[in-house]
């Protein structure tokens, strides 16, 4: 079993989060999102099991996506693939009351699990919607920053059509099986910058950009 602040130690040896982010961390419980029998491994810095055979991403990469996405205050960020609502936990802090979060899953049982436990968390500023995140959400768009927390092909047209000028995307992009962590920017012309972040390995993504049905 390993503790939250062995975690914050390793971080702070090793990456550059900002005090803001880590503070974040310390604040939302990972073991409120995770099942019952999974929670004394709950800052194991690896995946675990949540429902219908996937999974909450270790800590350590929850944190790398949150710090790419340079999140700000009163922001709007759309999330494609709820999960469990532990990712969403950690961006809705950091945005703040007067920020907003939707976030998109297709998946039934996980929207109840990521509801109950973003309650349990209380936290108020997140809207989980059953749909296919893919596409994007455009009764609320546009979004300062998106994020996905599955593998795609590429960046889904609708999505960034979605992204605000100078907006952020995040996501892992590749193959169904392996993928680069990318950052893109989108400048004021609406052109998408690129950098490259790293090797992951996601779950494919679901719905009409996805890998799976």
């Amino acid at each position: 079993m390993v503790s939250k602040q062995s975690l914050i130690n390793f971080w702070k040896e090793n990456f550059s989060f900002t005090e803001e982010e880590i503070k974040t961390f310390s604040e939302v419980k990972r073991e409120d999102f995770v099942p019952e029998q999974f929670k004394d491994n709950a800052y194991d810095d690896s995946p675990l099991p949540i429902l219908r055979g996937k999974t909450i991403s270790q800590p350590t990469t929850v944190m790398m996506m949150t710090s790419a996405l340079k999140l700000r205050k009163n922001g709007k960020v759309f999330e494609v693939g709820t999960g469990s609502g532990y990712q969403t936990a950690i961006i809705s802090k950091i945005v703040g009351d007067k920020g907003k979060v939707v976030s998109a899953e297709v998946i039934p049982e996980l929207v109840i699990f990521a509801r109950n436990n973003l309650k349990k968390s209380g936290i108020n500023n997140v809207k989980v919607i059953e749909e296919d995140g893919s596409k994007g959400y455009k009764q609320e768009a546009p979004f300062d920053r998106i994020i996905l927390t599955a593998a795609s092909r590429e960046f889904p047209k609708e999505l960034l059509e979605q992204l605000k000028p100078e907006g952020i995307i995040v996501g892992p992009v590749g193959s169904s099986k392996e993928q680069e962590m990318v950052r893109g920017r989108k400048d004021k012309n609406g052109k998408l910058e690129l950098e490259f972040l790293g090797q992951f390995l996601f779950s494919p993504l679901s719905g009409k950009y996805g890998f799976a049905d």
